[in-house]
């Protein structure tokens, strides 16, 4: 369905803002379905990116400020974040040995057991919600990689 239609919207004055609507819209599209995934388990978006951050580290810690660095959603409080996951059992921290205004961050059994869970739910959605084959996939790629310069 076109954005237009989506968003009950006459024509956009022109084609860069209704780009960037587009992919605003889209954006909150994704979350919206992707939340439906984690919710049962008790995770947001946010948690889920910091859990994969986590896990391609993994065994070694990584710092709240990497963290930070690496996170789709630069807005997000990655203390907070890994606060949270702690209370789940999922991350653990401790002082940094280097500087002991740090804290490590690393992953625990239970975090790599969810991942690994919503590994395959997240991929299926990826697939059942992107509708466009591989060569149109590289392509969006390839255009969304331009589109950040």
């Amino acid at each position: 369905m076109k954005i237009e239609e989506e968003i009950k919207q006459s024509p956009f004055k022109d084609e860069y803002t209704k780009a960037v609507v587009n992919l605003l819209f889209t954006q909150s599209y994704l979350v919206s379905r992707q939340s439906r995934i984690f919710k049962p388990h008790d995770i947001s978006a946010e948690q889920y990116n910091v859990l994969r951050i986590l896990r391609g580290r993994s065994p070694k810690p990584i710092t709240v400020s990497s963290i930070q660095e690496r996170m789709l959603n630069k807005m997000s409080n990655a203390s907070r974040l890994v606060e949270k996951l702690k209370q789940k059992e999922m991350v653990r921290r401790t002082e940094c040995p280097k500087d002991r205004r740090q804290v490590d961050v690393v992953i625990t059994e239970k975090g790599l057991d969810l991942l690994e869970l919503l590994d395959k739910e997240v991929k299926q959605l990826n697939m059942d919600t992107i509708h466009l084959d591989e060569v149109e996939v590289e392509q969006l790629n390839h255009l969304l990689d331009k589109l950040r310069g």
